[in-house]
């Protein structure tokens, strides 16, 4: 067994601190004054206790500790190392049967040698931090509670570019405290004054639950320009590129927990199997493939109409999944063969469809027909090729804009949920299931873009509305959801995600203005007025009296009735529509069989 280069060395030392604390034991058991003969007592049985404590420290492993990064383990180690060793050292002077042995020195040795021993290592690391902390480091504040910072400031330790130099905290009653010599200067509202008085130009946001405290630090530092950073969180350290400060951003804000998934269920049900996903091009979909390629799939079928998505989607999981089989398809779900065709050649178990339209001016006005034919016609042939091929379980993605739609995207969304039920009921060898989520971050056709864009242009932002409200949650979170949901829910059932607590579009607005180093004096906020078919709030039928509980904290089943559409007539009345049927015909016909339906008025 090879030791590294510098054991022996530090081994030597812990020795020589050993021996010490043997003397050391001598001279206190005798008021300071050996005398003769115990002290030649004590050079006979020195080596005994030289060679008891290297064999405790080489067995427990301490001899390969690194002092710069000693922490509570190592000295947990380290106890265990001396312990041994005295427990050693006592039995070959008691087995040597030694006269007159003073036997006390047997109990005081190894707490003299543990102080010793960890004094050395903790003057080590104090050293090494203080000359990882020279000139060359930028000092830093830590914005959060001290439950938060702690975990900051461990991140930080022997860090060459960062150095605590304070901590705000959103708890008034913690200013004063301290915090492995960190003390508390103020609160969160403070944080320019801090920084001032401290001669700080960057803050470090620690990782706070709450998303209160993350917004009023954004507005602080935006106005004293003063530059957020934050760390990722541990279940991103495997996707970050470091694990070290970086830029905040926006999904920061939003203070959404990680998702909790059924590793094990999820690995049982993608490995080695063949899944196809639809709409595998856009936002969701492309997330949906990336999260299955994770899982060990045998096949992943990648199906989009989008041409250049389809390629995009296909570099990009070459590059990160080299052995992966794959196959890419441009296809459009509105072709019942195509879509039959690819699937019986594959012979998927699990099938996502996430191809849709579902931006809803667009499709409330002009190209009505257009989102049945693709949400609804798309979704009944992707569902009923997945059960005349046999696929183990079929997954639509459909939207909040489903419950109580207020135009024809939704209402499009809610009758294709209808439908899957309908199949479902005459289909028992698949599991079909529906999940439904609000607005996710960065999607393609969300405001987010959008609103970067504009920003990136100088402004105005326009927002439709002061009081338009939305739920937010991540791409990887989203399919993360998609994924459980898929793997728990029963035939027809109709799941809802915890899309957590609605935010206004027009603080989003701000929060991405200040996220951009800018204030809303450089980059103004327009309000343009409500769209054809918008609503100010989106419903999720979230509550306890629409949805039932799951074993999964984020998912619900929403509590849906009413009698089901004939799918013959649905598929007969959009394929006689035409071209471009009556609009006010074609909503007639939306709310005939989707009830809740009410059609708005365009603003």
């Amino acid at each position: 067994m090879r030791w590294p280069r510098t054991a022996l060395p530090l081994l030597a030392l812990d020795l020589a601190l050993g021996l010490l604390a043997w003397w050391g034991a001598f001279w206190l058991r005798f008021n300071l004054d050996i005398p003769d003969d115990f002290e030649l007592l004590a050079w006979q049985a020195s080596p005994w206790c030289v060679l008891g404590l290297a064999a405790g420290l080489v067995v427990m492993r301490v001899d390969r500790q690194v002092w710069t990064f000693i922490g509570l383990s190592e000295l947990r180690q380290l106890g265990s190392g001396v312990v041994l060793g005295a427990v050693l050292t006592a039995v070959a002077v008691l087995m040597l049967r030694i006269p007159n042995f003073p036997r006390s020195v047997l109990l005081l040795q190894p707490l003299l040698a543990l102080v010793l021993l960890g004094a050395a290592r903790a003057a080590w690391r104090t050293l090494a931090e203080r000359r990882l902390h020279g000139l060359g480091a930028e000092p830093v504040v830590i914005v959060g509670s001290l439950q938060d910072a702690a975990g900051a400031l461990r991140a930080l330790k022997g860090s060459q570019k960062w150095r605590p130099v304070g901590i705000v905290s959103p708890l008034a009653q913690e200013r004063g405290r301290s915090l492995q010599d960190v003390r508390v200067l103020g609160t969160i509202a403070q944080l320019q004054d801090v920084c001032a008085a401290a001669g700080v130009h960057t803050a470090l946001l620690a990782s706070a639950p709450g998303a209160s405290e993350r917004r009023e630090a954004l507005l602080v530092a935006a106005d004293a320009r003063i530059t957020l950073l934050t760390l990722p969180r541990p279940d991103q350290w495997l996707q970050a590129e470091s694990s070290g400060p970086r830029k905040i951003e926006l999904e920061d804000l939003l203070g959404r927990a990680p998702v909790a998934l059924d590793v094990a269920g999820l690995a049982e049900l993608f490995s080695g199997q063949v899944v196809v996903v639809t709409g595998a091009g856009g936002s969701i979909g492309s997330e949906l493939c990336r999260q299955v390629a994770r899982f060990g799939v045998g096949r992943l079928v990648c199906v989009d109409v989008s041409e250049y998505n389809i390629y995009q989607l296909e570099q990009e999981l070459r590059r990160a999944h080299p052995q992966m089989q794959a196959a890419y398809y441009t296809a459009n779900v509105r072709e019942p063969e195509r879509l039959r065709a690819i699937l019986q050649r594959h012979q998927p178990a699990v099938v996502f469809h996430a191809a849709a339209y579902k931006h809803v001016p667009l499709m409330e006005q002009h190209n009505e027909i257009e989102a049945l034919r693709t949400n609804v016609l798309g979704t009944l042939n992707a569902a009923r090729a997945a059960a005349a091929c046999g696929v183990r379980r079929f997954v639509m993605i459909s939207t909040d804009k489903a419950v109580n739609p207020t135009n024809v995207m939704g209402a499009s969304k809610r009758l294709a949920e209808l439908l899957v039920q309908a199949v479902a009921l005459r289909e028992p060898r698949t599991q079909f299931v529906s999940v439904r989520f609000g607005n996710v971050l960065g999607s393609s056709g969300s405001v987010v873009p959008l609103f970067s864009a504009q920003i990136a242009r100088g402004g105005p932002v326009t927002v439709t509305h002061p009081d338009i409200v939305r739920y937010f949650m991540t791409i990887p979170e989203a399919a993360q959801l998609v994924l459980q949901a898929g793997l728990m829910g029963r035939s027809g059932q109709i799941f809802v995600l915890d899309m957590g607590e609605p935010v206004k579009i027009v603080e989003l607005a701000r929060m991405l203005i200040r996220l951009s180093g800018k204030t809303e004096q450089e980059v103004p906020i327009a309000f343009s007025g409500l769209r054809p078919g918008e609503k100010l709030y989106e419903e999720l039928l979230a509550d306890d009296e629409t949805t039932e509980p799951t074993p999964h904290a984020k998912l619900r089943i929403a509590k849906t009735s009413g009698p089901l559409p004939d799918v013959e007539e649905v598929v007969r009345w959009i394929d006689d529509a035409g071209a471009q049927p009556g609009a006010e015909a074609l909503r007639a016909w939306l709310r005939q069989h989707v009830p809740e339906y009410q059609s708005q008025v365009a603003p």
